[in-house]
Parts: C-alpha cells; structure tokens; sequence
C-alpha cells in the first residue's frame, strides 16, 4: 500500500496522543505521512469542545482538509465529534465520526490493522512525549462538558504504560509527559471495594517508572490540588532528578463563592495550603494554574478574590480563559451571565498579574542550576558592526558561525536561552536539540532565563 495520511489534532495532550496512536497504527499497515504538496488519500481530524471556540476551529480544520484533499476519506474524532456527531458527519468529506475513544481499536481494524498498538513507539515531531495513563472523569463541575463526552473512567494496564515509556526514551524522548482527562484519577477505577492498602495510585505508577534507566525526566500534566498527596510529595522528593518540581494546580477561581457555584470540590484555604506543602517540601517548585474569569454571577469582589488568590499561591504561569457556555451544562443556563467585555478585561487583569508573578518566580531562580530540554539551536555570526545579529543557517549573511543560541523549556516550565561560542573548546558541536543539559542561571527578564551551561 502507498496510501498518503494526513492528520490534525486540536486540544489537549490527550487528544495528541490518541492522533498520534491512530497514525502509528495506520503506519503498519503501510499509509505513510504526506508532504506538504502531497493530496491525502485519508484524513485524520481529533477535534476539541471544551469552549465553543473549539468547536469553531474544529469545523474549520475539517472544511480547510475537505478543500485542499477533495478526494480523500476524512475520519472525525475527538470531543466535539462525541457531543455532536450529526453536526460534524454533515461537514464536507467528512466518511466517518467516531463517537467514543474507545472505538479505536476498531476504527483501525477496519483500515486493515491487525496488529493494533498498545502504546506508542515515539512521538513524530516533538522532543517531549505525551503518555496517556488513564480517561474519563467523574466529576461534574457546573462549566464542564468533559465528563459527558469522556464519563467512562479507565486506566491503563501498568506495565503498558512502563513499556512504552522504556520505548519512548530508548528512541530519544528526554522528557516524558504523564496525562489523562483526570490523571490524579489513575487507578481509581481498580479500588473499588478495595482496602485503602491494596489501592493502586498515581504515586505507585511514578515510583516504578523513576526505576526505569536512561537519561529523561518525567513532568505530570493537569492535576486536581486535592491529588497533591503525600505520596505524590513523597515519590517526588526521592526522584529529584527524575520527576521535575513543577505541577499544574487547577484553580478555577480563587472565590470560594464561585467555587460553590461551580460545583469544586474544595475551597482556597485547601488549594493554598497544597500550595504552601509543596513550597516547603520541593526545592522552588513551579506552581502553574488555569483560571476562569467572568463565571455567571461571578462580582468584582469575587473577582479580585480570585487575584488575591493567585497572589497568595505565587503562581508561575496562569492559563487565563474567558467562561464559555457549553450547552448541557448547568453553567449555561445560570442566569447574571457575565458580558464579553467584563470577561475580556478580566481576563486582561489577570495576565497582567501572571507577568508579575512570573517576573518574581523567574528572579527567585538566579544562581541555580537547573536541567534544560533544548528545543532549538540557532547558529550567529558575529558583525562587529551590528553584534551577533546573522542567522548564518539562513543565509541571510556570509561568514562562520561565531556563536550557538540553544533555547528550550527548563525543568520548572520556564524557557530559556544560553549562548555558546563555537570554538572547538566549548564541544557545541555534540550538543543536539533534544538534549538535556544541566544549566546555571545567571539572569532572568519577564518571559524568560538566561543560562550558562554548567559543568
């Protein structure tokens, strides 16, 4: 078979590692990435609903494949295929919907994958790799259309995930990502009726891939702050050089009134005080959050609560989001919606914050040596005239390379750069994007660390 594939994927790290599983299974059975010039003979679209805006985008990756591949069979998946299945096999090309993830198994049976994978034996295109430990979620958060398209918690069988990590790092990947659509939910749906000593969690899991050898580090995606255990903590502290100090803690808003309405399971005294066990128990660990602004009802003073909030827990990073009604949720029928003005300046309000805090975060990481992915490598040539302004890749300039400018994502989730002189006593040239590098920090601006490379 010389069949040409084609895929998009929108959302999560959820969605891009399930994308990525269908593609690997079609690869075996001969369909082969197209070029850039090349028509698809199939299309692969994982779509998102979390927002209408993802909705939107999701439609629009559909037609924009239908135009530019005319002829090939598009295959739709993901959120916003599973709430809305009719809407989206009445787009143009669109062949077949896939309403449930775990259909795929089958959706690649049909193309002719006998031999369907259990996990993934790298991740084209990235440095660091998604691994998807567990789905569904039971929770029922007023604003959330998840759980009534993912209600269906499941885990992943343990040693599928250690085997595929161990292939992960052996093709290369030195940074594994651990994600789910609740992934403090991990094993969850295995202790039922059982005695707490007999639970299998999350820490269980870390504990045993921290065993694995070679040179990667693990990060943990989205958590709930309740799931922040002391086993968590613990595994951890043991692995410092495994596990990086960073968790996404999701906030939500830092009102307890709008909390309530939003049917959280906790409220900001709690989230703080996980906040504050792992600032005493990690060494400068990076805290980062999601935030909704403009929650139906929510009132200025709920509002800045919401900041204080923030202030308080010394967030590194706030992914700020403007409340978006999602019909079937109890949310979008609440009555005092909140305009889109009030929602935007709120949402400015709070990126503002970030950059402050952000600021002071990166200030606190000075003289510290830290473990860097590199994720791009620029080489300059330096002009007397105007400085090392010339990316001699490109050709924009003639001339030797006189300096390297490596950037890549740290192990607290801060991005940063080093410059290194190309002289054959530096050894630059067996450094290589996707590499880990221990770095010294030596200064830091708003949105990112100046590093040296350490020894």
């Amino acid at each position: 078979m010389n069949a040409k594939l084609r895929v998009a994927t929108l959302g999560c790290k959820v969605n891009q590692y399930e994308t990525e599983l269908v593609r690997q299974g079609l690869q075996r059975v001969g369909y082969t990435d197209c070029e850039s010039s090349e028509k698809a003979d199939v299309c692969i679209v994982n779509t998102c609903t979390v927002t209408s805006e993802g909705d939107s985008k999701s439609r629009q990756v559909v037609r924009r494949l239908n135009r530019q591949n005319p002829d090939a069979k598009i295959v739709v998946m993901g959120c916003y295929a599973t709430r809305a299945p009719q809407e989206v096999a009445e787009l143009p090309g669109v062949a077949e919907v896939v309403t449930d993830k775990r259909e795929l198994p089958d959706l690649m049976s049909r193309f002719g994958v006998i031999d369907v994978p259990t996990g993934l034996d790298g991740f084209s295109g990235r440095h660091r790799a998604y691994v998807k430990v567990q789905d569904g979620c039971l929770l029922r958060c007023s604003y959330c259309i998840i759980p009534h398209v993912r209600p269906k918690l499941t885990s992943r069988p343990h040693q599928h995930i250690v085997d595929e990590v161990s292939r992960l790092t052996e093709a290369g990947h030195r940074e594994v990502v651990l994600t789910g659509i609740h992934l403090g939910h991990y094993g969850v749906d295995w202790n039922r009726n059982k005695p707490k000593e007999e639970w299998i969690r999350l820490a269980h899991l870390l504990r045993d891939l921290c065993e694995l050898t070679g040179d990667f580090r693990i990060r943990l995606s989205s958590i709930e702050a309740t799931e922040v255990t002391r086993e968590l903590i613990s595994v951890m502290q043991d692995h410092p050089h495994r596990i990086v100090p960073h968790l996404h803690l999701c906030l939500q808003s830092g009102s307890d009134s709008v909390l309530r309405r939003m049917r959280r399971r906790w409220g900001t005294r709690m989230f703080l005080d996980r906040c504050q066990m792992l600032k005493e128990s990690l060494d400068k660990p990076a805290i980062t959050t999601d935030v909704i602004a403009g929650f139906p009802g929510e009132t200025e003073k709920e509002f800045e609560q919401t900041l204080t909030t923030c202030q308080q827990a010394g967030f590194s990073k706030i992914h700020a989001f403007p409340f978006s009604p999602r019909r079937g949720t109890p949310a979008a029928e609440m009555s005092d919606q909140i305009t889109k003005q009030v929602r935007s300046e709120r949402v400015k309000r709070l990126t503002e914050l970030e950059k402050e805090l952000r600021k002071d975060y990166y200030q606190q990481l000075i003289g510290y040596k830290l473990e860097l992915l590199v994720e791009s490598s620029r080489d300059l040539v330096d002009k007397a005239s105007s400085g090392l302004v010339c990316d001699n890749a490109s050709g924009n300039l003639a001339g030797s390379p006189t300096h390297r400018l490596l950037r890549g994502t740290t192990c607290r989730y801060a991005p940063s750069e080093l410059m290194l002189p190309t002289s054959a006593e530096t050894g630059i040239d067996s450094l290589n994007v996707g590499d880990l590098l221990p770095v010294h920090i030596t200064d830091a601006s708003d949105d990112k660390l100046i590093a040296s490379l350490s020894t």
